[in-house]
């Protein structure tokens, strides 16, 4: 197994830790001059999504508490109405199969098919998967009630913390951005020291403790660790992950009995270790099949549940809308997929939802003729049976008392509906390639072989792997249950050595903030690759480096969200001469197409578009911009967002008026909206949101771009997935093969990782500032087969593990986590 060194500098202005056991999370003293928030160690409860983001990011303690109380309330209205419905009604009656005989009227009401309260017990005592289904019930909502209590003392506190400390109401929440907060939090930080381990706090350090668990999750989506890519015999590749196969990998990687982590910051120590990997391996195997075996016994009533709720949440909707089940959304692997590391969930679904329209028509795009032949003489056929019922309807509504004629209609408007949805539009032009241009201005992310063949339909289906059907969400949700315990038993099982190799060397412990995943520390020495503008800055090995340039991209959407924090050197170096290309290049019809993302009546576009903006523009013959034009757009939006969340509005209006001041129209609606104070925190919000969000995709195309030139004339080393990592190479490259394999100890490892050779000529080339638990190491080169395996470079791993050198011991195998500072934000 390699031991890769992820190692990162240590600073000397670091401070000691609190003494062992100061573990109290919260400490308010309300006596005093002023209130003192102070020692909250451990800040990921106070930070993550359930507290501080999550009641700012549900507009407050009364919207949370109430969304909670219906959730207790809907579980119980599922349950119990559902028994209700059928024990207690008689169904003979309410469909007319059985008379009813009444003394003062023949008329039958719904209390009649209701059986009496004995009967319905009895029914409901006698039968044993009811009462089995009422425990199980029962136990989850009795657990659900106590998290409910548990959650509103924390929430609570939350409150205190915002109107105290943040000096926020729970009224002016709704209208804060979290970078508001967030700014007002590292604020505070100086004053009250809420942090116990550094006087400072970082925009990087509160995104970690948020996003510390998700954070593994997308770095084990890009490197190919969690199964959830199959090959079916019909259907061929096919992406399952649903909500019950996330809460399992969480279940069993994080918080769960047994899980890795020994709390909320910080992984167990055994883990940190690799002398004892196989015996956790074989561990961690066994508590996966463990709780596979919990899913399959619990199947048929989780089955069931998801299938009352579905019923129960999506009927009315396909009844008022039917076309909603031919709508699509981001799947989500799709979401995992193209997330950035560090980036919290509001500005992943922002980024999203922007690229939802141009996603539609992309897929619009891909309507079978045959289909839309079918469906236009369905539509017909349908459309006229529907209008003589209609007619006979309005004619005489005693029509609708004959049998089923209700039914018919209702069925016809469906039918319609669908088959509406496979007529393509008749103004739609068939543009794939310009549509996915626009997607990757938004998502990021694309595979290289997408660029060039966006009309194809291998293209296609792989994006719809990203963006899939609603009634596929559904379905796949339904079959969850019995899908999940398979993939656990059969295929996560197998997988336990790569995943305890995983954590282990992909784990840095941060002071003050504990231990995170090192990829989402976005260094690029570390995780850079050399094909996404990373040659010659990256020190990685193809083991080590992020894929599809999940590093640098995320890098840059960090830094353009938060122009406030201050990267290290060699990080800094790289934004700034990223930007310095960008506006030095001809990137013109980048700018266009960004441009373009933008709605004429959007606020950027009236504001800072106007009449006399736009007229300013030279546009080429081919019709993109001048590339002098282009750079001061850019110039712009990196000005606007260099201006902090706390910027005084005043001097936020002084500068869009004097660097873009609309003209006529515009300009007016401008003032006024200016000089309204229940405007002027929207505005700007607005205004820098939308400007990072451009600026950004003019960096994401940017890159890409480079990427496309440098790999071209080369073989793509990335590919749209890694198959499974058991696979064999046989196919690696030549180039690879010939270099000189160094005589190395047979240590034991996984199929999917590098072979560390001890080396003494490594140790000059790190700083005397890092911390190294024991003599160096280098990693042997390794290549990756077409089919996502790891082979070394004249052999092929083994499938069996290597037995244990007799002679280590846990001192020669050091730990892999590593004590890093943050840098602090400049403010």
């Amino acid at each position: 197994m390699a031991h890769i060194d992820t190692e990162y500098q240590r600073l000397e202005a670091s401070y000691s830790d609190s003494p062992p056991g100061e573990e109290n999370l919260l400490m308010h003293v309300p006596e005093g001059a002023k209130s003192q928030w102070h020692h909250i160690e451990n800040l990921d409860l106070f930070h993550n999504n359930r507290y501080v983001y999550n009641l700012h990011q549900k507009n407050g303690f009364t919207c949370m508490l109430l969304g909670e109380i219906f959730e207790l309330v809907q579980l119980l209205f599922v349950v119990g109405f559902t028994v209700f419905l059928a024990n207690c009604v008689d169904y003979d009656i309410l469909f007319a199969n059985k008379f009813v005989n009444h003394v003062d009227s023949s008329k039958v009401t719904l209390p009649d098919a209701f059986l009496p309260m004995d009967v319905c017990s009895a029914r409901i005592r006698g039968n044993a998967f009811v009462i089995f289904v009422l425990i199980i019930s029962g136990v989850f909502w009795l657990h659900r009630l106590v998290k409910f209590l548990y959650n509103v003392c924390c929430y609570w506190e939350i409150r205190s913390f915002y109107s105290h400390a943040l000096k926020m109401t729970m009224s002016e929440l709704s209208y804060a951005t979290w970078q508001e907060v967030q700014a007002r939090i590292v604020e505070i930080q100086k004053e009250h020291q809420i942090c116990i381990h550094k006087r400072e706090l970082t925009e990087l350090d509160i995104y970690h403790r948020i996003l510390r668990f998700k954070n593994y999750m997308v770095a084990m989506v890009n490197k190919s660790l969690l199964p959830v890519r199959f090959g079916l015999p019909v259907i061929g590749e096919y992406v399952f992950y649903t909500r019950g196969l996330k809460y399992n990998f969480e279940l069993i990687f994080f918080w769960g009995p047994g899980s890795l982590f020994e709390n909320e910051w910080s992984l167990k120590p055994e883990y940190k270790r690799g002398s004892n990997r196989l015996e956790l391996a074989d561990r961690l195997a066994s508590r996966i099949l463990w709780i596979g075996i919990a899913n399959l016994l619990l199947c048929p009533v989780i089955l069931v549940w998801q299938i009352l709720y579905a019923f129960f949440s999506y009927t009315e909707v396909i009844k008022r809308e039917p076309g909603s089940l031919g709508a699509r959304c981001w799947s989500l692997y799709g979401r995992c997929y193209l997330r950035h590391f560090n980036e919290l969930d509001h500005e992943l679904m922002s980024r999203l939802s922007k690229g939802y329209k141009a996603a539609s028509k992309y897929m619009n795009c891909f309507l079978s003729p045959l289909l839309t032949v079918v469906a236009k003489n369905l539509a017909f056929f349908a459309g006229s049976l529907l209008a003589v019922l209609i007619a006979l309807t309005i004619y005489d509504e005693d029509v609708l008392a004959v049998e089923h004629v209700l039914t018919s209609i209702t069925l016809l408007g469906v039918c319609i509906t669908v088959c509406r949805s496979f007529i393509p539009d008749k103004n739609m032009v068939f543009c794939p390639e310009q549509l996915l241009r626009v997607i990757l201005a938004h998502i990021h992310y694309m595979p290289d072989h997408w660029q060039g063949n966006a009309h194809r339909y291998e293209t296609r289906d792989q994006f719809s792997q990203l963006f899939q059907y609603k009634a596929v969400f559904i379905l796949e949700e339904l079959l969850s249950p019995v899908v999940t315990p398979i993939i656990l038993i059969f295929c996560l099982r197998r997988k336990s050595l790569e995943i305890i190799d995983f954590f282990r060397n992909f784990t840095v412990e941060v002071v003050g903030v504990g231990d995170t995943c090192s990829f989402a520390q976005m260094d690029i020495r570390q995780h850079g690759h050399p094909a996404w503008m990373s040659e010659g800055k990256t020190e990685a090995s193809i083991y080590q480096q992020a894929e599809d340039g999940k590093t640098e991209l995320s890098l840059m959407h960090f830094a353009i969200t938060n122009p406030q924090w201050q990267p290290p050197r060699e990080t800094t170096h790289f934004i700034s001469q990223l930007k310095e290309r960008v506006h030095r290049e001809n990137v013109s019809s980048l700018i266009c197409g960004c441009l373009s993302l933008l709605q004429p009546q959007s606020l950027i576009a009236n504001l800072l578009g106007g009449p006399s903006t736009l007229e300013s523009i030279h546009f080429c013959r081919d019709g993109s911009l001048a590339g002098h034009t282009a750079a001061g757009i850019i110039d712009g939006a990196s000005a606007l967002r260099s201006l902090s969340p706390l910027t005084n509005s005043v001097q936020l209006r002084g500068s869009l008026s004097v660097a873009h001041r609309p003209a006529g129209h515009n300009l007016d609606i401008f003032l006024m909206m200016s000089h309204s104070s229940a405007w002027e925190g929207q505005l700007t919000s607005l205004v820098l949101s939308e400007y990072a969000s451009t600026e950004m995709s003019i960096h994401a195309l940017y890159i890409h771009e480079l990427h496309k030139q440098q790999s071209r004339g080369e073989l793509s080393r990335h590919t749209w997935h890694r198959q499974e990592s058991d696979e064999s190479s046989d196919s690696v490259p030549d180039e690879v093969r010939s270099e000189p394999t160094p005589h190395y100890r047979n240590f034991p490892r996984s199929y999917t990782f590098p072979v560390a050779v001890p080396s003494p000529s490594v140790a000059s080339s790190h700083s005397s500032g890092q911390r190294r638990h024991s003599g160096p190491s280098t990693v042997v080169r390794v290549a990756r087969s077409p089919m996502g395996g790891w082979a070394e470079d004249s052999q092929v791993a083994p499938r069996h593990h290597d037995p244990v050198p007799e002679g280590s011991s846990e001192d020669e195998m050091p730990p892999h986590v590593h004590k890093v500072n943050t840098f602090h934000c400049s403010l």
